[in-house]
């Protein structure tokens, strides 16, 4: 198996990817950004993308709900849940805060340890890099000049860098998401603690539009547990919806709520179902169970038989 992740090696992605029953043992391909890792997956060059999603601090990494809206033949097989902590590494040199002057590491990193930069290396100068991996391997590179990285624990143990300061972050308790993306293929198995996720257009605007594509999902008890909207890029005003779903196709409950959202909404792209990764099971009323919908099926047949 090979398998592509936003690089370079020791990157919160790739600790996300390791997760995956069988990675530390496959080959890993780190991307320059989440664009050239599912650039991979298209080509066939590797068997899967592991790219984040959202963090529980910052919310949605546009970059990545962007390309997978942009892309077609693309599903998400897994997610995987990755607790955040950030250390600052410097130059061999540096023996205290007051000697950092610029800092390097991913704009979502810099957000999520903010608070602590401006409390304790406030002149410091943010430098934003690809990833907080970038940043820090930045520190042995004799061509780039900043005195400091943000950066997982990984990246600095594998490189042997100097951390001056550990557990820098301001929310303690952060989790960023991340999903397995494939070339579209059989969906893996329902597990009973399962989540779709499908990108959507509103097939016009007016009044109570999204409500109407949202209310196929709640008339049959499908909770939604992330609903964000996106640029088309084809003028101020144009959206897409990114929704992921608890529940999954083989559900007779997603199966009509889809059914139904594909009646209003032919612009729609079902990108999955996998096991949820936070294992909480999805509560569902007696009368949006599959044997209700089979029964109320059966019902109907019953009545279009006496046509």
């Amino acid at each position: 198996m090979r398998y592509s992740y936003l690089g370079p090696a020791g990157t919160f992605t790739e600790a996300a990817l390791l997760q995956v029953p069988g990675a530390d043992e496959a080959e890993r391909v780190p991307a320059a950004n989440v664009n050239e890792a599912l650039a991979l997956v298209l080509e066939g060059a590797v068997d899967g993308a592991m790219v984040p999603i959202e963090n529980s601090v910052e919310g949605g990494v546009s970059a990545t709900l962007d390309a997978i809206a942009r892309a077609d033949h693309l599903q998400i097989v897994r997610e995987v849940l990755v607790p955040i902590s950030f250390v600052l590494a410097v130059h061999e040199e540096i023996d205290s805060l007051d000697q950092i002057t610029t800092v390097a590491t991913h704009g979502h990193a810099w957000a999520q340890c903010r608070h602590w930069a401006q409390a304790n290396i406030p002149g410091a100068e943010f430098i934003q890099a690809s990833s907080t991996a970038a940043g820090a391997l930045g520190l042995q590179d004799p061509e780039q000049h900043h005195d400091a990285a943000i950066c997982s624990p990984l990246v600095a143990y594998e490189r042997n860098l100097k951390v001056l300061v550990e557990g820098i972050e301001d929310n303690v308790g952060a989790v960023t998401r991340f999903f397995l993306v494939t070339r579209t293929g059989p969906l893996p198995a329902p597990t009973g603690v399962d989540k779709s996720t499908m990108i959507f257009r509103l097939p016009e605007d007016h009044p109570g539009a999204l409500m109407a594509l949202l209310e196929q999902f709640a008339a049959r008890g499908v909770n939604l547990s992330r609903i964000e909207s996106r640029p088309t890029g084809e003028g101020l005003g144009n959206y897409f919806f990114s929704v992921d779903i608890e529940g999954h196709l083989a559900e007779e409950r997603v199966a009509a709520a889809l059914s139904g959202l594909h009646r209003l909404c032919l612009e729609l792209k079902f990108l999955g179902s996998y096991n949820a990764a936070e294992g909480v099971t999805t509560s569902v009323d007696s009368h949006n169970s599959n044997e209700a919908f089979v029964r109320a099926r059966h019902w109907v047949a019953e009545l279009q038989n006496r046509l």
